[in-house]
């Protein structure tokens, strides 16, 4: 499994809010222990979902401060399951967004459930800390596609 929850953006207004998406499909092999006999969505990666939509966020801004990077989980709530092959439609608002810091408020929903929301806060990694020649796929994709 790769470790990139987001499939696409929907929606970007940089430094402002996103929307983005996800399927986890039947097949992924964390469905085989979580939990057998009741395949769900950890909340954990529900909230990396949030987190990381909430980064493509902030760094669309492509300001010098760097990467966005998921600093503290300030909150977190779960109402529901998110089952395989589900769509996972995630919306993060920024709060505060300073030259060291940002905030976001964030949740997740399904079939027009909310099914988690979080609060969170973000640092920011100088760029130069980052493997040589690293690109964010999926925001470089959303960028350059015709508007």
């Amino acid at each position: 499994m790769r470790f990139i929850f987001i499939d696409e953006i929907l929606d970007l207004q940089p430094g402002k809010s996103i929307l983005a998406a996800k399927t986890i499909g039947s097949g992924e092999e964390l469905f085989r222990d979580h939990f057998p006999g009741f395949e769900v969505v950890p909340g954990v990666l529900l909230t990396e979902m949030m987190a990381q939509a909430a980064g493509k966020c902030l760094d669309a801004e492509r300001k010098p401060r760097g990467k966005a990077m998921l600093a503290r989980i300030n909150s977190a709530s779960f109402r529901a399951w998110v089952t395989p092959d589900q769509r996972a439609l995630i919306c993060a608002k920024i709060v505060s967004n300073q030259p060291t810091y940002a905030t976001a408020r964030c949740h997740v929903e399904v079939e027009a459930l909310k099914v988690c929301t979080a609060d969170l806060l973000f640092a920011f990694l100088p760029m130069a800390r980052l493997a040589p020649g690293y690109v964010d796929e999926v925001l470089e994709a959303y960028l350059k596609r015709p508007k």
